[in-house]
């Protein structure tokens, strides 16, 4: 289980974005998380993923109390998270090649060996044709990298996946394509999702429930 209890997060002091939030998500779950632009959900999200340590409150995993947070967490609970953002052309090294986009996480954790066969699989997963993969990210659609960011996401096998407005840029045909890949993997995994967005047609149509946010009042 993922719990956050009461949790203020901001990025400048006395200015929380968030306030006194809290949010389950079960494994197998997927949790929608609907609101408006500048309404904290997305610092909540990355709060839910170890990507920001609150101001207060507490974050449980498997009803155990969380730390430490990004690079100070343990290995196993930075990579029990995969996190894919809204924008693909921020969160992806522009030098890199698809290929080794994907595999990053695989080489940083010490897994290279397993690179090209988790590659092979995960590229099929995503529906990235081969000869993508030797393009950078300049060469590619925002469509092409974003299923890039998602392999990428999933290299490790994590429990959790955040999906922050993952397809908010995209057309209508990349983004069936990208909900039924992580539906895919949820399946055949048991993966909790905590999808975060604006759409609110997208986001109950996929998920199991969907929690609406506000901005905290001052």
């Amino acid at each position: 289980m993922l719990e956050l209890r009461d949790i203020t997060a901001g990025y400048a002091r006395n200015a929380p974005v968030v306030r006194n939030a809290s949010l389950t998500v079960a494994p197998g779950e997927a949790v929608g998380l609907l609101g408006p632009s500048g309404c904290g959900k997305s610092t909540l999200a990355r709060v839910a993923a170890l990507l920001h340590r609150p101001d207060s409150g507490t974050l449980l995993l498997d009803g155990e109390p969380v730390r430490r947070w990004r690079h100070r967490a343990p290995r196993e609970l930075r990579t029990a998270f995969g996190v894919v953002f809204q924008q693909p052309r921020l969160s992806a090294d522009p030098r890199l090649p698809l290929a080794d986009l994907i595999a990053e996480p695989l080489r940083a954790t010490g897994e290279g060996k397993a690179a090209a066969e988790r590659l092979a699989a995960l590229t099929t997963t995503v529906g990235l044709t081969p000869d993508l993969l030797s393009r950078r990210p300049h060469e590619v659609s925002d469509g092409q990298l974003q299923r890039a960011c998602l392999a990428r996401a999933l290299a490790l096998r994590p429990r959790w996946l955040v999906c922050d407005e993952m397809t908010a840029m995209l057309d209508a045909s990349t983004t069936a394509a990208l909900v039924a890949a992580v539906e895919h993997y949820r399946r055949s995994t048991g993966a909790g999702l905590l999808a975060v967005g604006h759409d609110h047609v997208l986001i109950h149509r996929w998920c199991d429930r969907t929690v609406h946010w506000k901005a905290p009042s001052s």
